[in-house]
């Protein structure tokens, strides 16, 4: 296999059926995604589950990213982890009557869980569907994901500046939708 390929490559590569590619790309982005993962939940169980079914979920639906052009290859994988959390989080508390977001570092749910269990108001989800698509994936990667503008810049494939001013754009719409 190329070293040389990026994630998106790899992706689109597992699309085809390539074996190879998505070993590739599981080599690559399982460290991280356990990492991220661990931080949201303190549940090595949850986490090992939530593992298994996102790369599960990138082998059957890599033909859904190849097909689209919008967002990374690490983002769209990172939504499919985030979302089979809180799936599991939800199938947890129904099961065991637990409360729904399992934090690992404080005893108030941090605002990224609250969004990530989809506490978030009907304003707030309203204000969000109106920015621009990549308005949102800026948003999204900053605010919860936590990273940084330079990280952000190399997940969007995007120059710092953009991500600085897409940044401050979705900001100003969304105190302006939300006053």
């Amino acid at each position: 296999m190329e070293s040389g390929l990026d994630e998106g490559e790899l992706v689109r590569r597992t699309a085809a059926g390539d074996r190879r590619a998505f070993d590739e790309l599981y080599r690559r982005t399982s460290p991280w995604l356990l990492a991220r993962l661990r931080r949201r939940c303190a549940d090595d169980d949850v986490v090992a589950d939530v593992m298994q079914e996102t790369y599960l979920a990138v082998w059957r639906a890599a033909g859904s990213f190849a097909s689209s052009t919008s967002g990374g290859a690490v983002g769209w994988l990172w939504t499919i982890a985030a979302h089979r959390l809180v799936d599991a989080f939800r199938r947890r508390a129904r099961q065991n009557d637990v409360p729904a977001v399992p934090l690992t570092e404080s005893v108030a749910p941090a605002a990224e869980d609250e969004v990530m269990s989809g506490r978030v108001g009907q304003e707030l989800e309203q204000a969000l569907l109106v920015l621009p698509p990549e308005a949102r994936q800026v948003l999204r990667a900053m605010v919860l994901d936590g990273l940084s503008v330079r990280e952000t810049s190399l997940l969007l494939g995007v120059p710092e500046s953009t991500v600085k001013s897409r940044a401050r754009r979705a900001r100003i719409a969304l105190r302006e939708a939300l006053s």
